[in-house]
């Protein structure tokens, strides 16, 4: 066995060193230094713990292409979850160091407010935070991260991003499709009630604003994935921050919209947000745009000689899809944002 030294790199010049054995994968062997990276999965199968190596050899293990492409592995694209070094490395992270936990993800106890339908087959799930050691109930979390909420009494984790901004009352707000079968999904229909009680583990994840002046930021979301676009939409608003902003968001039937209250009210405190809702097989009284979001997308690129900010966040082929886009017109890469749903 051969142990290797690991250096990283985030986004914003931040350098970290560890060790890493050679049967080791590169993201527990951080941990195990007490450098915990944004992650979701932990098995190949999410694409939240994506890489670039810049230098050195590594062995990356079996994983979901939908995860890590094969162009992007051939470009020095790795899933920290699967890969083992071979020697030294070093590589680039693609979020800012003050997304890296040192320590121990937080795990916190809270308790159903309320579950709501807001869509078909779409519910807004409000938890209240428990008081702390501390005694403080403060919800803190960067616009854009998730939470993984543990299904009581089975120990099994469900990751859902937060709708909703940080605040002092520990409210957390998630919007979820309801899945047949799935086993979050039943607890929630069968058994969640107000008063029951979670256990949520994080913030996590670093799929969150980026700083760069005053540059156009354009979300794309599918169904949702909505959920972190409108928690980053009222932070801005909180903020009054006033970059020209526009919302893809797009279902396949129409009777699958949900939330358009809230991005009327958006509107409002953002007077300068574009919203397009799409609908890829709509009913024959819809008058919005027919298709998906990607193709809202490619379709105002094409139009307007603008390089966005780029925030993508649903299936993996609506990603696919808008990241083309943003490749065919030109958007730099390092301008492109995405968040899969992938199963884990």
């Amino acid at each position: 066995m051969s142990t290797h030294t690991i250096e990283l790199t985030t986004r914003d010049g931040e350098q970290l060193r560890f060790n890493c054995d050679d049967d080791r994968n590169l993201l527990e062997a951080a941990a195990d230094a007490r450098i915990v990276l944004p992650s979701q999965c932990r098995q190949g199968s999410c694409g939240a713990c994506y890489a670039d190596v810049t230098r050195g050899d590594y062995s990356l293990g079996e994983h979901n292409p939908a995860a890590l492409s094969a162009g992007a592995a051939e470009r020095g694209g790795i899933l920290l979850c699967r890969t083992f070094p071979l020697s030294d490395l070093s590589i680039a992270l693609p979020f800012d160091h003050d997304l890296i936990l040192r320590g121990e993800i937080r795990r916190r106890e809270a308790a159903v407010a309320g579950i709501e339908p807001v869509g078909e087959n779409t519910v807004r799930l409000t938890l209240l935070l428990a008081p702390d050691e501390d005694g403080a109930s403060v919800a803190e979390f960067e616009p854009g991260q998730f939470m993984e909420l543990e299904v009581p009494e089975q120990g099994i984790r469900r990751a859902y991003s937060l709708s909703n901004t940080g605040n002092w009352e520990g409210r957390l707000e998630f919007l979820i499709r309801l899945q047949p079968g799935g086993l979050f999904s039943t607890w929630l229909r069968e058994q969640a009630h107000a008063g029951k009680t979670l256990t949520v583990h994080g913030p996590q994840g670093a799929f969150v604003l980026c700083e760069n002046g005053f540059r156009p930021r354009w979300f794309v979301a599918g169904g949702t994935g909505l959920a972190p676009m409108l928690s980053m939409l009222r932070r801005m608003a909180a903020f009054q921050e006033p970059h020209p902003v526009r919302l893809y968001f797009g279902v396949n039937r129409t009777e699958e919209l949900f939330c358009l209250a809230e991005l009327e009210a958006l509107k409002a405190e953002l007077p300068q947000l574009q919203v397009t809702l799409c609908v890829w097989k709509p009913n024959q009284d819809w008058q919005g745009f027919c298709g998906t979001p990607a193709d809202a997308l490619a379709q105002d690129l094409s139009s307007l000689n603008i390089r966005p900010d780029i925030y993508l966040c649903g299936p993996p082929a609506l990603i696919d899809a808008a990241e083309a886009a943003a490749r065919a017109h030109g958007v730099p890469g390092e301008q492109v944002f995405s968040e899969k749903f992938l199963p884990a």
